[in-house]
């Protein structure tokens, strides 16, 4: 086994405490070449396949790196393993179990395609696209926002869920009772002497938090600045000083617009690779004459310039760790040519188009017309009304912002994901 192999291992194991949201993947297997695909799925992927009505709930296996045929050779193997002591003791059963095994370990010959679901509620679950850093052809991600339920499985608790079984204990810390303890810290500030909204524009606010890559305690700066013709926004900073962890991300200071918005910016010179770009992490963004395709998730938030955008891109793609290694189907030299037009790009030798698609409408490109709020020739911008999928993805189909009394005709519906997790 590579060291690259041993380190998916692991992080599919070590990251169990999972994300902020759960994702999905749909995969349609067409032909060998999706079968060698590889899956890294932790203990609460939960597997189905359709047209079979066949399932793995979550939790019934160990996280693991596998691929398409591995997960399928894998159930073939658990559904025939009891096979002779059913042939004994109950054949009938035996013989629908062993039809059904027949059909099952013949998606393995791919004599029509069939699909697979790979739902995972932590957010650990990936799966491989053979066409990287081009759009996956054959496969797609969905993110969707936990439930009460969902997080409960995960052991996260929100505040509201603790309260309901009444009071904590009051445990002594440092040698003082809670009761205590509250004498010792700082008072409010004086909404008097200065407004909260102030405070907050002014002054760098700063609160504990772990590493996203070690785990060990570390300070997060936080600060409240206005863009010109758009909005405020909250820009946050995070350093490590045990493991030398660095981090910028860009938040909206807003909710989610009415509209989602698109923005398709011809990048040709230096004047526009200077303009500003604020790109949320709901915004994925495409470079259509290189087929490059990056989600929203892939590059965070940030405020930079379009130049930025693309060099962070290939920065991202170059120091990709699952090119790394020396495991088989590393394609590093097709990687490093298509970083080689990507840098192409960056040094003015390509003109390409820019294109960003954000479905919450919290990003921004800067316009160089004389009036700021208008599109110039080189920026078109698109505001549309968003999908359902969309709208799934930002957790909105759910939310109720009017009439917040629970409707007796109307049962709260469960999301696939749910149903697929609590099986």
């Amino acid at each position: 086994m590579t060291v690259l192999a041993l380190c998916r291992i692991l992080l599919a194991i070590y990251y169990a405490k999972g994300f902020r949201v759960g994702c999905r993947w749909i995969l349609r297997v067409e032909g060998a070449e999706d079968l060698n695909r590889q899956v890294v799925k932790s203990d609460h992927t939960c597997v189905k396949i359709p047209h079979l009505d066949f399932e793995i709930p979550a939790q019934s296996q160990k996280g693991e790196v596998t691929t398409i045929e591995g997960i399928v050779s894998r159930a073939v193997r658990g559904l025939t393993q009891d096979q002779a002591a059913r042939r004994a003791e109950h054949p009938a059963e035996a013989a629908q179990i062993q039809g059904f095994v027949e059909r099952l370990a013949a998606l393995t010959d791919v004599q029509a395609p069939w699909t697979i679901e790979l739902t995972d509620i932590s957010g650990n679950c990936f799966l491989e696209n053979p066409a990287a850093p081009r759009r996956d052809p054959r496969a797609r991600r969905y993110s969707f926002t936990r439930s009460d339920e969902q997080n409960r499985m995960l052991g996260i608790y929100e505040q509201h869920h603790t309260e309901e079984n009444g009071p904590s204990e009051e445990l002594p810390m440092n040698g003082l009772s809670l009761s205590e303890q509250q004498e010792h810290l700082l008072s409010e500030a004086d909404p008097d002497a200065m407004p909260y909204e102030q405070l907050a524009r002014d002054e760098v606010l700063s609160f504990r938090t772990n590493c996203p890559d070690c785990g060990a305690p570390c300070d997060t700066n936080m600060k409240m600045t206005n863009i010109p013709h758009f909005k405020e926004v909250v820009i946050m900073s995070t350093s490590c000083d045990f493991c030398g962890h660095r981090t910028n991300e860009v938040k909206s200071g807003g909710g989610i617009e009415e509209q989602g918005v698109r923005f398709e910016l011809r990048v040709a010179g230096k004047e526009d690779f200077s303009r500003d770009v604020l790109k949320s992490e709901t915004c994925s963004m495409e470079i259509p004459e290189l087929e490059l395709e990056v989600g929203g998730r892939a590059l965070g938030g940030r405020f930079t310039t379009a130049e930025g955008l693309i060099s962070a891109t290939a920065a991202q793609l170059r120091d990709c760790p699952g090119a790394l290694g020396d495991a088989p189907g590393l394609h590093r030299a097709r990687l490093d040519r298509f970083v080689e037009r990507v840098e192409e790009v960056l040094r003015g030798e390509r003109a390409v188009t820019l294109v960003l698609d954000d479905p919450a409408g919290n990003s921004y490109v800067q316009s160089l017309a004389r009036d700021p709020a208008a599109p110039d020739a080189g920026l078109k911008i698109t505001r549309y009304t968003r999908s359902y999928e969309q709208n799934e993805e930002l957790g909105l189909n759910d939310m109720r912002t009017e009439d917040y009394r629970p409707s007796p005709s109307r049962s709260p519906s469960r999301s696939p994901a749910s149903e697929c997790a609590a099986s």
